[in-house]
């Protein structure tokens, strides 16, 4: 393999300048723009193909945004942090590779490595975590499994890109320090060990400039500083001026075909303002990008075809990373209150067995813990929440893709105890939004022109229909005039059943021969992505009968979104909803079905509504009666296991009521069977927390998302996540989190035996002390002992995450971790100078389970 990338590395050279001297001004300046907003113009002449792009994070959309070419949905990229292993993620990385080639995508929009500095960011659950190195090692591992696989990564958003208030224009104001030392450090980590072939430079400022025209973070840092050669990809829109965009270092101004690139850039050439050599040298690295994925002829690509990964498994790996990613992070005895037994008679003059021990002094038996459900004899399990049917998968946004199935927790659960009554009740459903139609219909959307004639006919996975960029073959932006998505509908139960529309333009819905809804809709918001991701919904009732199959049809006259006339975009959906008891009437339901099983599992989670890309979340606190669905239930079932379905941190305030809790994140398509594996201890829980979860919204040390006029300062510096929870610890004995950074529980327990460290690495012994095989997170921290005084800055944090690696060992059986400690871990950004600096003292080696369980230290001197 290396030779062949030196023979890529060595052709590609030539043949882009070979290339790039056969073109004229307005191809060149058109090779910087899209042709439309997936891919870039085909040269024929020089033997340039088209370069496909295509979102995203956990699956690969493809150049439609629809149900007709359904894509892998793996766990959100929280979950794949929560996993601690580079190793899948690469794993991860090709797989998503071979998603991208099947559907002939070039470059793929991810990873975002952008970190957790508030818990209330929007996109939290597409970052993987709150610490750079973390991220920058995961992210690592992800690029370069995809690249693996022939394909580009574009890691975004360069950078500051923390919040989604007024994300196209805030203003991040970042000093050097934490600038150097936490938000730039993944971009660095990742450019320097894994190459990726493109930046996506996001839609904010920071420190005043645009980062789309950022010449001192881009050509100075990205370029200058650290030998970045890949193309910089602009955010959707985030390109704003000609000039400035282009000797600001972007080469790729998306989407088109209208941007500032193109012809406006052809025209800034002739009159002055840019020179052509400035327009080369972009160009020199979109052919670069297009000789590394294949798109220009007479290179290799920078993958031989015989070393792309190939017949990976989507449906098993997307299981595999679900069960890994699971933090256990609460898992006591359960302890049930026996009814006291009255009137029994007395047994006396029993003989006394003297080799036994007395009841006296008898060692009370250790009450199993409440995970793994099994061994137990389980004869009924309540199965409660919305999100155990309805299983939210998925965050919002661009992240959005449409897989073939989504296996449910109910149904992983039912599917995995067949000879257990597994029952199901709602209980609280959080969703403010009627979820799409998908149980008990059958769809499929018809386009039309605008003399009625059938362009397309596609079958649909659910309600929704939707592209971005892309129709289906036979349809045209200029000749599509409606769509109709129809089909028929069996109803699982009969009465009021609920019925919503959604789209922008005239909306008409027929049900069983009645037309039930018949209007135009207009956005509700000023944001243009807002309302194409996300448009109004318009509900109706109607009265059904259980069993009898009717007809459906919902037609729909599209009208502009906003996102540009020339944009070719679609969406609009149908929902439907069950008939429902009230809400008391169905937390009572859910509370009777708890207490006639054995066991309960109850699904919690976020919605669509409060947990997406396009804006910030408001609190913590999960939406709608959940949380007193599980007080009520824990009160009724003592055995209650609750399952947190989010992409980020949510306040739990009946965690103490219950013996167990497990945090599922957005487990991707394969939910309910990972999470089936887990619960009946065929698989351990493998997850650790990449980012501290608190108790309380008010207790997150950092939490401002809002701008004020426009601005974010980051006044905390480089105190975010566990970080500044120890610096308030130590100053003001401030609140504790609900789990700290590093946190997880497995199904057995593990004792740390020794510690060997020098500045360079660390050698540390575990062993296996519980009755199953386990895998555990070994986790290194550096904390410095010596106050440094003068230059280097005296409110250094307590400790920061310098390692770490996974072991496994069977019961009794010990295990090494050796863990390299990277100069860098003992550096910091030095202000004044404009420069890393070594900072000279003693440092505490730290081998821990979490941040604030450490188990081991030992001191190193360094100079």
């Amino acid at each position: 393999m290396t030779d062949h990338r030196s023979a890529h590395t060595a052709a590609a050279a030539v043949a882009v300048e070979e290339a790039l001297g056969k073109l004229d001004l307005g191809t060149k300046a058109g090779l910087l723009s899209g042709q439309d907003v997936w891919t870039l113009p085909a040269v024929p002449e020089i033997g340039l193909r088209s370069l496909v792009m295509s979102d995203g994070p956990v699956g690969v959309r493809g150049q439609g945004w629809g149900a007709t070419d359904p894509s892998v949905a793996l766990p959100s990229p929280t979950a794949l942090a929560a996993t601690w292993d580079p190793e899948l993620a690469r794993r991860a990385g090709r797989l998503l590779a071979q998603e991208a080639r099947r559907k002939g995508v070039h470059v793929l929009l991810a990873p975002t490595v952008n970190l957790h500095r508030s818990p209330l960011g929007g996109r939290h659950f597409e970052c993987f975590s709150e610490d750079p190195y973390l991220t920058g090692v995961i992210g690592a591992g992800y690029v370069a499994g995809v690249q693996d696989g022939g394909v580009g990564t574009t890691v975004k958003h360069f950078v500051g890109n923390d919040a989604e208030t007024e994300r196209f224009t805030v203003d991040n104001r970042i000093a050097p320090r934490p600038l150097r030392e936490l938000y730039l450090a993944p971009f660095e980590h990742i450019v320097e060990t894994a190459r990726p072939w493109a930046v996506m430079t996001a839609y904010n400022q920071v420190n005043g400039v645009t980062m789309t025209e950022h010449r001192e973070l881009v050509a100075g840092v990205l370029r200058g500083g650290w030998g970045f050669d890949g193309a910089n990809v602009s955010d959707w829109t985030a390109a704003r001026d000609t000039v400035r965009a282009l000797r600001g270092g972007l080469d790729i101004a998306m989407p088109g075909p209208r941007t500032v690139f193109g012809a406006p850039l052809a025209a800034a050439v002739r009159d002055g303002r840019v020179t052509e050599e400035e327009v080369d040298d972009a160009v020199r690295r979109v052919l670069l990008l297009a000789a590394r994925t294949g798109c220009l002829e007479g290179v290799p690509a920078a993958v031989a075809p015989e070393d792309v990964p190939q017949d990976i498994d989507g449906r098993a790996l997307a299981r595999e990373i679900a069960r890994r990613a699971f933090v256990l992070v609460r898992n006591e005895p359960v302890v049930r209150n026996e009814p006291v037994v009255r009137n029994e008679p007395a047994v006396r003059n029993e003989p006394v067995l003297r080799n036994e021990p007395t009841p006296e002094t008898a060692p009370a038996p250790t009450p199993p813990r409440a995970l793994p459900l099994t061994p137990r004899p389980l004869r009924k399990l309540a199965v409660i929440g919305a999100a155990a049917k309805d299983a939210r998968v998925l965050g919002g946004g661009s992240a959005t893709v449409f897989p073939e199935r989504i296996v449910s927790p109910l149904e992983g659960l039912r599917a995995a105890l067949p000879d257990t009554e597994v029952t199901f009740s709602a209980g609280a459903d959080p969703r403010t939004k009627v979820p799409h139609a998908r149980a008990g219909f059958e769809l499929c959307a018809r386009y039309y022109g605008a003399d009625g004639a059938l362009l397309a006919e596609q079958p649909q996975f659910d309600g929704k229909v939707q592209a971005m960029g892309r129709f289906p073959d036979g349809v045209t932006q200029r000749d599509l005039h409606t769509v109709e998505l129809a089909g028929t509908f069996t109803p699982q139960t009969g009465g009021a059943h609920t019925f919503a529309v959604s789209g922008t333009g005239e909306l008409r819905l027929t049900v069983g021969g009645r037309v039930l809804f018949d209007a135009p809709c207009a956005p509700d918001t000023d944001d243009p992505f807002e309302a194409f991701m996300n448009p109004a919904e318009h509900r109706v009732a109607a009265e059904l009968t259980a069993g009898q199959t009717l007809d459906v049809a919902l037609r729909f006259v599209p009208r502009g979104t906003g996102l540009g006339a020339d944009l070719p975009v679609l969406t609009f959906a149908l929902g439907h909803a069950e008939p429902r008891l009230d809400p008391d009437a169905e937390i009572e339901e859910a509370v009777r079905s708890a207490a006639e099983a054995d066991a309960v599992v109850v699904v919690v989670a976020t919605t669509e509504e409060t947990e997406s890309e396009g804006f910030d979340r408001t609190g913590l606190a999960l939406p709608g009666r959940q949380d007193e669905l599980v007080s009520r239930v824990a009160a009724a079932n003592p055995y209650t296991v609750v399952v947190v379905n989010a992409g980020s941190p949510v306040e739990m305030p009946w965690r103490e009521e219950v013996p167990a809790v497990l945090l599922g994140w957005f487990p991707g398509q394969e939910a309910g069977a990972a999470l089936a594996d887990v619960l009946l201890g065929t698989h351990e829980p493998g997850g650790r927390l990449p980012t501290t979860w608190p108790a309380r919204l008010a207790d997150a040390p950092v939490t401002q998302v809002t701008p004020a006029d426009g601005r974010i300062t980051y006044e905390e510096g480089v105190f975010i996540g566990y970080r500044a929870w120890q610096r308030r610890a130590r100053e003001e004995a401030g609140p504790a989190p609900a789990y700290p950074f590093g946190h997880g529980l497995g199904y057995t327990d593990w004792s740390y035996e020794s510690l060997e460290a020098t500045p360079a690495r660390a050698r540390v012994r575990v062993r296996n002390t519980g009755t199953r095989p386990g895998r555990e997170v070994v986790q290194v921290y550096l904390a410095p002992l010596d106050r440094v005084a003068g230059p280097a800055p005296a409110d250094r944090p307590d400790r920061w995450l310098a390692g770490f690696a996974t072991v496994e060992a069977a019961p009794g059986g010990t295990a090494e971790a050796e863990i390299v400690l990277p100069r860098r871990a003992f550096e910091i950004w030095d202000e004044a100078a404009g420069a890393r600096r070594f900072v000279d003292g003693t440092y505490a080696i730290e081998a821990a389970r979490s941040v604030t369980d450490r188990r081991l230290a030992a001191q190193v001197t360094v100079a």
